[in-house]
């Protein structure tokens, strides 16, 4: 019988917790780590109020707390911070908040005055729970770690996601595109992992005043004959991005290929991607993508081994950042790094 407790060096124990966000990304962590998840006791009053309850002692036990912040948002946050309590109050030893996508880390600065900085307001609500170290996968902006007074593991999706990629394209057709200026270095970063391929970006502007409103405008760089693909973090309602398929169409790209770590995909997003020049829509599940939310043209990549070996180094005491600076140049898909 499968354990819920990882035992570590003599006194050390590891316990893995989840929300009822997406229990199935918690149940393939569990897997890689070679345990269960602990079970938890959890449900919503008449009035929308939330209780969790443990059912085995984690008095002294390092634990994870899994929860991705996926709609309904607010429901998804205030019950990780709810299980985050519950946690300190049973005498847990450390524990961390694994928040694959972590919510508001797009309100990450003010542009406005009288305008709030959410995502520091989030990091704050977690340290306030009791959350000792927080882990998260592509932050909007990786500066945004400076938030919170302890550690932060901000993991990368691009092993995973550039494995893919790579095995299927020919990589001396392919070009990698930025979809704004703002995500350039992530974009640089693929470039030189697909072998020092050409780089181009979107020029477009956003209006502050309203959500989800882009207006794409030209390509910077050369594409004309090559199969491009466009890298971003997090796809919402698809209008950026199918935007800028339409702008790389127009500029001559021969195939365009999608990549985001965060398939949200909320309102229009999939109708959108279903009808978008893309060949081929590629994400992690960071979020829970029900089937309704699939088709054909879409890619799901498990990001568990990654959380899986960044959780297993946080116990062990090693290193997270070795698992990104050492990672193979070819490891395929379901490689543990740790």
């Amino acid at each position: 019988m499968v354990s819920a407790i990882l035992k570590g060096r003599p006194g050390k124990n590891l316990i893995l917790v989840t929300g009822r966000a997406h229990p199935r990304l918690a149940a393939d962590v569990a897997d890689q780590l070679g345990i269960d998840v602990l079970e938890t006791t959890a449900y919503d009053f008449a009035n929308g109020e939330m209780y969790v309850r443990y059912t085995e002692s984690v008095r002294g036990a390092d634990v994870f707390v899994l929860q991705t912040h996926s709609d309904p948002v607010n429901k998804s946050i205030m019950e990780q911070l709810i299980m985050i309590d519950a946690l300190k109050r049973a005498s847990a030893r450390s524990i961390t908040a694994v928040c694959p996508l972590l919510g508001y880390s797009r309100q990450d600065k003010k542009h406005l005055g009288r305008e709030p900085i959410s995502c520091r307001l989030m990091f704050d609500l977690l340290k306030t729970a009791g959350a000792d170290r927080i882990m998260s996968v592509d932050l909007h902006a990786a500066q945004s770690q400076g938030f919170f007074d302890g550690p932060v593991d901000h993991l990368i999706a691009m092993p995973v996601l550039v494995d893919y990629v790579r095995d299927r394209m020919d990589l001396s057709k392919v070009a990698v595109v930025s979809p704004d200026a703002g995500r350039i270095r992530v974009a640089e970063q693929w470039a030189q992992r697909l072998g020092g391929v050409p780089l181009a970006f979107i020029h477009k502007t956003r209006d502050i005043t309203q959500p989800n409103k882009a207006v794409a405008h030209r390509v910077v760089g050369d594409v004309r004959g090559l199969d491009c693909v466009l890298v971003d973090d997090l796809i919402d309602t698809g209008g950026t991005i199918t935007e800028a398929c339409n702008v790389l169409e127009e500029a001559g790209a021969n195939s365009i290929t999608i990549v985001a770590t965060h398939g949200v995909m909320s309102g229009p997003a999939v109708e959108r991607l279903k009808s978008c020049q893309a060949k081929e829509v590629i994400v992690t599940d960071t979020v829970p993508i029900p089937q309704e939310k699939r088709w054909d043209g879409l890619t799901v990549l498990s990001i568990a081994p990654l959380l899986a070996s960044a959780i297993k180094a946080v116990f062990e005491d090693g290193s997270v950042a070795r698992l990104f600076d050492t990672y193979p140049a070819h490891h395929g898909q379901g490689f543990l790094f740790a």
